[in-house]
């Protein structure tokens, strides 16, 4: 019975040392085969890395405003008698917008002139009395107290009156009429807008370590959606004396020239600063840089030689750069490569260092330093 145990014990080992030794066996040929394939070639797209003048800017949303706006209203109320503009117009300082009745007014005010008058002939009669010593100095007094009175009468009414005449109180253009002929208006019940729109203003905010390399009287340039391709030129008029505690921005106005009244107020516009010297920097396209929590970094490309078949050895190897400001597609390398390196600057999300690679730059990625939506 012992006997028997052992032969299939034997016989067991023998079988599971056969199945073993055969799977080492397969590994060991099969690593030998992917062994003389070698790792498999990516394809990638490359850039040159170049030196390019720079020249720095500050970008920011703005808001632009008129010079002089406002909403024209009466200080008293009334009924509407006249209307003396055209809706959108052009129309200079001074011109009469909008009458009120004030036939009321105007007749009292003639009442008061009538008073005035009479206060005034008698002042000049008494005068003339009391030259002959006819009446005494307390009733010339009296006299001159009642003429000051009348006239400052008149004056109040007078202001009342004009009060009912709305001028236009700078030269600018009017907007969509809001009131009609007949309308009662109650005070400050709006009946039209006024802005003047040659200058304009641009408002915008730039964050606070950008006052080092801004001042009165630098340029501007604004874009705007609703007119697509042109480009406004300002400068910059007035920088807020202070800046705001919760944003730590600093609010910044241009004075912008708008002879053409393309520029509305309330309309936003991206802003665009220069400031400093322009600077010579590498750049690169913003899709060669692998952002890592640990550090950014690219691809180069090397030639180690001749490889099989006679084509040209190409390695990429990982290196760690230093980025700097960024220009649209294109992103300022401070350190980590030089002129002249060849960077990888697609497919290099299936690379690790070391990989053997194959340039084909028949598709290149963006690197346009202002770009603009396909449909402009």
């Amino acid at each position: 019975m012992t006997k028997r145990i052992i032969i299939m014990l034997v016989a067991v080992a023998i079988v599971f040392g056969g199945i073993f030794g055969y799977k080492a066996y397969q590994g060991r040929m099969m690593g030998k085969m992917m062994a003389s394939r070698g790792a498999p070639v990516q394809t990638v797209s490359t850039v040159t890395a170049t030196y390019q003048q720079w020249q720095p800017k500050l970008s920011a949303v703005g808001n632009i405003t008129a010079m002089r706006g406002t909403d024209l209203s009466s200080e008293v109320a009334g009924i509407v008698s006249a209307i003396h503009f055209k809706q959108g117009a052009d129309i200079e300082k001074g011109k009469l917008l909008v009458e009120l009745d004030a036939d009321s007014d105007i007749a009292r005010l003639q009442s008061l002139k009538a008073s005035a008058e009479l206060a005034k002939t008698t002042l000049q009669r008494d005068k003339a009395q009391f030259q002959i010593k006819a009446i005494s100095r307390q009733v010339l007094d009296t006299d001159e107290a009642s003429l000051k009175q009348a006239q400052a009468n008149v004056a109040e009414q007078q202001a009342i009156v004009d009060k009912k005449m709305i001028r236009a109180p700078f030269s600018g253009r009017l907007g969509i009429r809001a009131v009609d002929v007949g309308q009662y208006l109650s005070a400050g019940t709006v009946m039209v807008t006024l802005q003047a729109l040659d200058p304009i203003y641009l408002d915008f905010y730039l964050p606070q370590q950008a006052l080092s390399s801004i001042q009165v009287g630098q340029t501007v340039t604004a874009t705007t959606d609703a007119w697509p391709g042109m480009t406004f030129t300002g400068k910059i008029e007035v920088i807020e004396p202070r800046v705001d505690a919760s944003t730590r921005n600093v609010k910044v106005r241009a004075r912008v020239d708008n002879a053409d009244h393309k520029l509305l107020p309330g309309m936003y516009a991206q802003v665009e600063v220069t400031s400093g010297q322009p600077l010579r920097q590498i750049t690169l396209p913003q899709t060669a840089i692998t952002y890592n929590p640990y550090g950014s970094l690219v691809f180069l490309v090397e030639n180690k030689g001749t490889g099989p078949q006679g084509k040209p050895l190409l390695i990429a190897k990982e290196t760690f750069v230093t980025t700097g400001s960024t220009r649209g597609d294109q992103v300022a390398i401070l350190q980590g490569i030089k002129e002249g390196d060849t960077v990888v600057s697609a497919g290099q999300i299936k690379l690790r260092n070391g990989s053997h690679v194959m340039i084909n730059n028949a598709i290149q990625p963006t690197n346009n330093p202002n770009p603009k939506p396909s449909d402009e």
